[in-house]
């Protein structure tokens, strides 16, 4: 059955488009396309967006690594740069800045009829990635690829096998929120 998901690019972009409907609706169903829930997680008074950003995070980690140690997926890193993790996260953090809204929360929040997602995040969303594209052979040649760290990832890194850093992260994260949840946050 993966074999023919592969195979099929249409197929492909209706899982996409099916799994990015399902995505939008469980950061509503969280609360985290609300404007006051995010501008509380920068303020560090209301700490819903930790909460489901770890518990995400968790979730897909064994998720994906459990279909991996099946045979279900295979894993397809993209080299990494300091380069371009700095000029992705002052794109990021300039949109929030602005808006208050990440990509996918701007797009939740618009789905959900918040005007101020739906008239200032979405065409600052494309006028942001036509931007970017345009300037991407640029950057590209003088930023991007600086400080290459190729396309290693957090397992590879430690001694062991990547069970072990699953864990070590699962006991962290799962660590994280039992303290925010202890703290009353």
């Amino acid at each position: 059955m993966l074999d023919r998901i592969r195979s099929h690019t249409a197929l492909q972009l209706v899982l996409g488009l099916l799994a990015g409907i399902a995505f939008g609706f469980l950061l509503q169903k969280g609360g985290v396309t609300r404007y006051h829930v995010l501008i509380g997680q920068l303020l560090l008074i209301d700490f819903t967006v930790l909460k489901v950003m770890l518990t995400a995070a968790l979730t897909g980690m064994l998720g994906i690594y459990l279909m991996k140690s099946r045979g279900w997926v295979h894993l397809s890193p993209k080299p990494g740069a300091v380069g371009s993790s700095v000029v992705g996260g002052l794109i990021f953090g300039v949109g929030f800045g602005i808006l208050g809204y990440c990509p996918g929360t701007v797009t939740g929040a618009a789905a959900q009829g918040s005007l101020d997602a739906l008239l200032g995040g979405i065409p600052g969303l494309l006028i942001g990635s036509r931007l970017y594209a345009a300037l991407y052979p640029k950057l590209d040649a003088v930023i991007l690829r600086r400080g290459n760290f190729g396309k290693l990832t957090i397992p590879e890194l430690m001694p062991g096998k990547p069970y072990v850093s699953i864990a070590v992260a699962g006991v962290m994260i799962v660590g994280t929120l039992l303290i925010v949840e202890a703290m009353g946050w």
